[in-house]
């Protein structure tokens, strides 16, 4: 963890802290997860129905680059593996995809 990263443990070692807390702590920032992939999803379909509208086409390949370049950029300043964040962030942009299909 780097100094960036949040940190609900106030610097206390391992040994000091009960695993019970940390595992509520890991259930309050899935949840967290859950609902910003939530909200992630209610904009894209929000350009999806902007695109749509306006007659432009459903993938863009720069913007998922951009994308992509960002979540890698992201990753180094909490120090996490950026291919593992990118490869998170393309499931996302590909659940998208599919939501966008399905609701066409």
């Amino acid at each position: 963890m780097t100094e960036e990263s949040p940190s609900n443990g106030e610097n206390r070692t391992p040994e000091e802290m009960d695993l019970e807390e940390l595992r509520e702590e890991i259930r309050t920032i899935d949840q967290e997860l859950v609902e910003l992939i939530a909200q992630r999803t209610y904009v894209a379909d929000t350009i999806a129905a902007v695109k749509d509208e306006r007659d432009l086409p459903t993938t863009d390949e720069k913007q998922e680059e951009q994308v992509m370049e960002r979540a890698g950029e992201n990753a180094a300043q909490f120090d996490l593996d950026p291919n593992l964040v990118k490869a998170t962030f393309r499931m996302l942009i590909e659940l998208n995809k599919v939501h966008q299909r399905e609701n066409r």
